[in-house]
């Protein structure tokens, strides 16, 4: 899918594309390639010069091959952004930006949020944008706000968990479901700190190649202040995964140390009773009780004596419970 943005008195105007014929006519600012099909690829290389990457090209980490100048002067730059799925795990997905003719070129497998919020929040904010260059500053701040709602939704789960796990009457159950939770929102802060880590590579590149004016200078220092904010949320729910990750294991080995005390009492209450047991169930010829008539009655009776006179004591004391 192409999408393809023009810039009129400082708003994004989407026009769709259904040709190349369509294409040609226009003076974009901003192309963004979702998933692009061989004939998109084969419009955007003949009418603006520019090859894109290939998947593989797009998935590539080394920190040589992210951020580059190629020798026709085209501006190449690999950023993840964060898509934080209501069902399943949260991804992160790395968009190919190249920055030739003027124009921003954005290639990505999937439809981002951030991407649907700058195209929204261009739309409803005359003047916000004057270049391509401020399409691509205005996805970082976005990216950067996104990234710090995905966090106020970490908190508002892990404070959910903490009620959870504080609350009376804790069973395994319960762990097990807070345990799942935990990894999950774990997860998603570790890929959240990993994607401001790559947004704040990418500014600071910007930054140092001398391609902003001085008020997007500005701004990308900015987005480093609100990024570098971002930081010390991420490191405070790291601390609160953790304790509550060592409080749910704490109610866990606690649950199973009753169960263990359980055994511990059952089989120390039935020893006496068990040698008793044994005492009279030796086959000696000679035994005083052999021969009595009250002989079983008698030993029985020891037997649940010597039973509860344990269960008793523990009771005393406070083990039972």
């Amino acid at each position: 899918m192409i999408n393809v943005f023009v810039l009129q008195n400082g708003r994004l105007n989407q026009v769709n594309i259904e040709s190349r014929g369509d294409l040609e006519k226009l003076a974009p600012v901003w192309v963004d390639l979702t998933d692009p099909n061989d004939e998109e690829r084969g419009w955007v290389k003949s009418i603006y010069g520019v090859t894109l990457p290939g998947e593989d090209e797009v998935k590539d980490i080394e920190a040589s091959a992210r951020y580059y100048e190629a020798e026709n002067g085209d501006l190449h730059l690999r950023t993840d952004f964060l898509l934080d799925e209501d069902e399943g795990p949260a991804r992160v997905i790395t968009v190919a930006f190249i920055l030739a003719r003027n124009v921003l070129f954005s290639m990505h497998t999937d439809d981002l949020p951030v991407f649907r919020l700058v195209r929204l929040r261009a739309r409803s904010r005359p003047g916000s944008i004057e270049d391509y260059k401020d399409v691509l500053l205005d996805l970082y701040a976005t990216d950067a706000e996104y990234s710090a709602d995905a966090l106020e939704g970490i908190y508002q789960s892990l404070e959910e968990v903490s009620r959870s796990v504080l609350k009376k009457g804790f069973t395994d159950q319960d762990a097990a479901s807070a345990l799942n939770a935990i990894a999950h929102e774990e997860d998603l802060n570790g890929r959240i700190r990993r994607n401001m880590m790559d947004t704040r590579r990418a500014v600071s590149y910007l930054m140092r190649g001398r391609l902003l004016n001085a008020e997007q200078f500005d701004e990308a220092r900015q987005i480093l202040r609100d990024i570098e904010s971002l930081d010390g949320h991420t490191a405070f729910l790291f601390d609160k995964i953790n304790f509550l990750m060592d409080a749910t294991v704490g109610f866990i080995n606690i649950n199973q140390n009753k169960i263990i005390k359980i055994f511990s009492v059952a089989s120390v209450a039935f020893l006496p009773p068990t040698l008793i047991a044994s005492i009279y169930g030796m086959n000696f010829r000679f035994l005083p009780e052999l021969s009595w008539q009250w002989g079983y009655p008698f030993a029985i009776t020891l037997m649940l004596a010597s039973a509860i006179a344990p269960f008793a004591y523990f009771k005393r004391r406070g083990w039972l419970k």
